[in-house]
């Protein structure tokens, strides 16, 4: 005999559907929180972390500011010491120049000349004095631009003075101090000579020189037999004669 259900079973499906969507929906939300609380966890200990290198970095360069300071100081120190040590070894190049100056001024002055005065500034000096003439300065400029301790000078005035005295003329010059050069410095100033062999193929000169004058004496001497011949055949006596002596005998 067949049996009829006649309970509500489609409602009981219902609930039962519907309880299963709430609880599929809460597990979801669990899952969604706990995702969420591992996310800012992970993100708090990553700032935690930053914030951990950003002090450490800050201590760094809170170091290397001081470094850096004390670097700066002995930079200034440094520059002053060298400032110093190059003062030092200019006044102990220069120690000894004014006594050279004095010397080379006795040595070029002419004795048509006199210094009245002279002013040291630098690397220049000012020089005035009185000369018999113009020749005499220019001679005294001559002298001091020879000189290995002064160099270039300028005419700064000249004047007649049409005094009644031995020396009328006054003059200032202007002279650029220089040193002589070292050792050093001329071996450093010379130009290296290159081997034979090397460079162009044109001979040197002192070579072609060297030929030149053996073909002038080849020229000459080829001239020279005849005349020894000519000399032998005039002498009286079978004697012989000297060529030097028949060349001065045949001069007009």
């Amino acid at each position: 005999m067949a049996h009829v259900n006649l309970l509500p079973w489609r409602a009981e499906r219902r609930k039962q559907r519907e309880r299963e969507f709430y609880m599929q929906l809460v597990a979801a939300f669990v899952v969604a929180l706990g995702v969420l609380l591992l996310w800012i966890f992970w993100m708090d200990q990553r700032i935690d972390n930053q914030n951990e290198r950003n002090a450490y970095l800050q201590t760094e360069i809170k170091q290397l500011d001081v470094r850096i300071a004390k670097i700066k100081d002995l930079e200034k120190v440094r520059e002053h010491l060298l400032a110093r040590k190059q003062i030092i070894e200019q006044l102990q190049a220069d120690r000894s120049q004014m006594v050279h100056l004095f010397d080379e001024l006795v040595k070029t002055i002419p004795s048509s000349a006199r210094l009245t005065g002279l002013k040291q500034n630098g690397q220049s000096m000012s020089l005035d004095g009185v000369a018999q003439s113009n020749a005499s300065v220019a001679e005294y400029m001559r002298n001091v631009e020879s000189s290995p301790w002064m160099g270039h000078t300028d005419l700064r005035k000249t004047e007649n003075t049409h005094d009644a005295t031995r020396m009328p003329y006054t003059f200032g010059l202007d002279v650029t101090l220089s040193r002589p050069k070292t050792a050093d410095e001329a071996d450093a100033g010379k130009v290296p000579v290159l081997p034979a062999g090397t460079g162009s193929s044109a001979p040197p000169a002192g070579a072609a020189s060297a030929t030149s004058a053996s073909a002038a004496k080849a020229m000459t001497a080829v001239p020279a037999k005849p005349a020894d011949a000519a000399a032998k055949r005039a002498a009286p006596g079978g004697k012989p004669v000297s060529a030097s002596a028949a060349t001065v005998g045949t001069k007009p």
